[in-house]
């Protein structure tokens, strides 16, 4: 972007920051989604802090002692500290509640860095300094932007910040996340692919020990991981798969045909076909008779799952990404895609907790009945998510 590009957009983005600040959250002003709903989980945090909250210094340097997200930077250090130093950018990696474990940066930026605590121990979740990378990136699972005045906290109003996800090998779990930052005025188009990259720079460095199975993103995007690696699949490959992974007592070939094509006319023999090439994929681990997968399997449906049976709707919102398979004509993962949307809907007009449902919101940005419902229970009136949940309710943003 050019300088004066980049002028105008740091200048629209403090005048959308103040006019919310100004109006106590209940103004939306024209930012991007992921931004707006960051900022109403931030209202409450203080806007005149100096630097991020700290948390025990010897405390983080036990968990780093003991995490696996050391060993693997200890294997790729020489790398991070040279994109770092070439690019005078901070480089931080934290572990999944945002917290600062490792930082290294560019002469300037590290001490601008250091000024607000942006060093190991210091707390970057949205509860502790409101919206920035770090907190969005763990928050919605993605790669995540921040520029500028979309910080909640104007001690970062000057920067610039690109953050991706570490994720275990296999299982697909959040492990930590990596950031980079620099001055808003150094924006560059390629920061969050590189955000990207050394994130799975990272996750090839983990310790394995042995094969960890198959790890299916599901909601909002599909991703199948195999003993850590990204497994590529062509569309209807990835539906089996799937179907399988939810249907762990297996499916015959007809059950299977059903749940993949309805009525549509293909061929026993094309489906056949298409599980060969999969057998292939997951290098044999597909056993026939009924057709099941034969290796350890997790999926994020699970976890939403385990949340709603135990009454944990922020957790369960936290999980829940979106639609299962965005745009599948699958008739058994569009079914499972409903029940869990209503199972889901359902549990937050039982217990409407404010921060599940502006969570929920930001995912389902139409359904009044869920926002209608929260504020109408008892005590929400006085919760600070209150004033934000009306402004949605009324504007429908």
């Amino acid at each position: 972007m050019s300088g004066s590009s980049l002028v105008e957009r740091r200048q629209t983005a403090l005048q959308a920051w103040s006019a919310f600040v100004a109006s106590g959250g209940t103004r939306t002003p024209g930012v991007r989604p992921e931004i707006r709903g960051s900022w109403s989980r931030s209202v409450g945090v203080p806007t005149d802090l100096l630097a991020a909250p700290l948390a025990d210094e010897q405390e983080t340097r036990d968990l780093w002692r003991s995490s696996a997200l050391r060993v693997a930077v200890s294997r790729v250090e020489r790398d991070l500290r040279r994109t770092a130093e070439d690019g005078d950018l901070v480089l931080a990696v934290a572990d999944p509640s945002a917290r600062i474990l490792w930082t290294h940066g560019g002469r300037v930026m590290r001490s601008r860095a250091e000024g607000i605590h942006f060093v190991p121990g210091g707390r970057w979740d949205e509860q502790s300094v409101g919206t920035n990378a770090l907190a969005l990136a763990t928050h919605r699972t993605t790669p995540a932007m921040v520029f500028g005045a979309e910080h909640y906290a104007p001690i970062v109003h000057g920067w610039v910040c690109w953050a991706a996800p570490i994720r275990e090998p296999g299982t697909g779990r959040i492990l930590g996340v990596v950031d980079l930052s620099t001055t808003w005025d150094r924006t560059h188009p390629i920061g969050l692919a590189t955000a990207g990259l050394l994130a799975r720079l990272v996750e090839d460095a983990l310790p394995r020990t042995r094969a960890t199975g198959l790890g299916l993103r599901l909601l909002g995007t599909a991703e199948a991981r195999l003993d850590g690696g990204l497994l590529p699949l062509p569309r209807r490959q990835s539906e089996i798969l799937a179907l399988l992974a939810l249907h762990p007592e297996g499916l015959s070939l007809g059950r299977l045909h059903t749940l993949l094509y309805g009525d549509q006319p293909v061929t026993s023999s094309t489906l056949k076909a298409e599980v060969s090439h999969l057998r292939a994929a997951v290098q044999g681990q597909l056993a026939s008779r009924p057709y099941r997968l034969s290796l350890p399997v997790h999926t994020d449906v699970d976890d939403v799952l385990a949340a709603l049976r135990a009454g944990d709707v922020r957790a369960a919102v936290s999980a829940y990404g979106g639609d299962l398979m965005p745009g599948t004509d699958a008739p058994g993962l569009v079914e499972t895609g409903t029940y869990l949307a209503v199972s889901l809907r359902e549990a937050l007009l039982r217990r409407p907790d404010p921060e599940a449902v502006l969570g929920y919101s930001d995912l389902v940005p139409h359904d009044t009945a869920v926002l209608e419902a929260c504020l109408d229970a008892p005590g929400t009136g006085d919760h600070p998510a209150a004033p934000l949940l009306r402004a949605r309710l009324i504007t429908g943003h």
